[in-house]
């Protein structure tokens, strides 16, 4: 028989599946804690034992879809090829925006953002990308602007093909945008030999946890200068 934490845990994610799936389907205004209730088989009363209101259920409601979606791109294993991982982790990203418009767009609401055990995750799963490609030598910007270089283009992506007029759209446009920051942000070929010194620095930076006789002191300061 499960001990009471576990009751309690099972019937409020019972509550956050059938928020989720009101969510995916019908958008914000459908989550009522009436209709969500329905759905999960409660009394509508009984959601206040877990949620404060419609606002902290939709909030579980997102990071349950998009951490969902974070699991699926960690658990894909590394090719032979970083930038080609981080392309088709882009393509995913951006398939699950144009999935999930209701979602993706909660996700971008200024009033609501914050950081999320699911939005960390996912910004770990793109630096981690990024960090294969750098560590091969072919980043030619440090890895925290190409992380946030790739996030702002993602998100603009996602934005301009969800408000595109009807007949408008562009299915060539994530492709395009891909190559824009590609081309910012990455060099054609390994760095090492290059002659391109952001690149060089990008790659050493890599290694700074593997030197050996250094402090951390002094390891911090060593790759505040790199940054610089």
């Amino acid at each position: 028989m499960p001990s009471k934490p576990q009751g309690r845990d099972s019937t409020r994610d019972r509550i956050v599946k059938a928020a989720a799936d009101l969510l995916r389907d019908h958008g914000p205004t459908a989550v009522t804690t009436r209709r969500v209730a329905h759905e999960a088989g409660l009394q509508p009363p009984a959601l206040y034992r877990f949620f404060q209101g419609k606002d902290d259920l939709l909030d579980a409601a997102v990071e349950h879809v998009f951490a969902e979606h974070v699991a699926g791109k960690q658990a894909t294993p590394p090719s032979q090829d970083p930038v080609e991982d981080l392309r088709d982790g882009w393509n995913t990203q951006i398939s699950f925006g144009l999935a999930h418009p209701h979602v993706y767009g909660l996700l971008l609401d200024p009033t609501r953002a914050r950081d999320t055990p699911a939005m960390s995750a996912g910004v770990r799963v793109l630096a981690e990308r990024v960090h294969r490609i750098a560590a091969a030598g072919r980043l030619r910007v440090s890895e925290e602007r190409a992380v946030n270089l790739i996030r702002a283009a993602g998100t603009g992506t996602v934005h301009t093909l969800l408000t595109l007029p009807p007949g408008q759209s562009d299915p060539h446009l994530a492709d395009a945008a891909f190559d824009a920051v590609a081309r910012a942000v990455f060099t054609d070929e390994s760095a090492v030999p290059t002659r391109d010194p952001a690149a060089i620095v990008a790659a050493f930076r890599t290694l700074l946890p593997e030197l050996p006789g250094l402090s951390t002191a002094e390891l911090t300061l060593l790759d505040e200068w790199l940054q610089r």
